[in-house]
């Protein structure tokens, strides 16, 4: 199994974190996304969206970190971290959709702006990112994690961009039960952190 991601990018971190947390045997490829690696041709027979990360597992190819995480929980049989039960289920897509959006447009954003010289209105982007921030920590609110006291494919496909907002000039202390979740999954087996870079608040 092959993940192709590069170490500054919270999406592939995401599908990385999940492979690790679920103690998979896989190799990681970095796509030298300076060079345009991700539009050259061979990628993009991968990923015709030129985007990482991409999971190639034998030949079947995942593209898309939401994707990932859905597809090696069902691999595995990990009803723990994406349950079968109706609500439990659409609970977690809603927060699938968190990440692709919100998440996306507010810290991710934000951080684009300082690591990769991203064209965005940076105090908008920041903005986003203390409202989904809000968001977030009222729902910890007497929570272990997003769905109460087990961590699942929720809680790994936010907290990438949400550990390192402060990258993005974002300052997350404020926000004390997203700072006390993002320790909780810190302090889980497998766990492997995403690349901090010293830029913004993080400088």
């Amino acid at each position: 199994m092959k993940l192709y991601h590069h170490p500054l990018s919270g999406h592939s971190h995401r599908a990385h974190l999940f492979l690790s947390l679920l103690d998979a045997r896989y190799e990681l490829v970095e796509v030298d996304l300076a060079a345009g690696a991700h539009k050259a041709p061979d990628f993009l027979k991968l990923n015709p969206f030129g985007q990482v990360p991409v999971l190639d597992d034998d030949g079947t190819v995942i593209a898309d970190s939401s994707a990932i995480l859905v597809y090696l929980s069902r691999k595995y049989g990990r009803t723990d971290w994406l349950p079968e039960e109706a609500v439990a289920a659409a609970r977690i897509q809603k927060w699938l959709s968190v990440a692709a959006g919100e998440i996306a447009y507010g810290p991710c954003a934000a951080r684009l702006v300082t690591v990769f010289g991203a064209d965005f209105r940076t105090q908008e982007v920041i903005a986003r990112a203390h409202r989904i921030l809000a968001l977030v920590e009222a729902e910890l609110s007497g929570r272990s994690f997003l769905l109460g006291d087990k961590p699942t494919i929720a809680d790994v496909a936010l907290y990438s961009y949400i550990a390192n907002a402060p990258e993005g000039n974002v300052d997350t202390s404020a926000y004390p039960g997203v700072g006390a979740w993002l320790a909780r999954i810190e302090a889980l087996p497998g766990f492997v952190g995403f690349r901090k870079t010293k830029v913004g608040l993080a400088a």
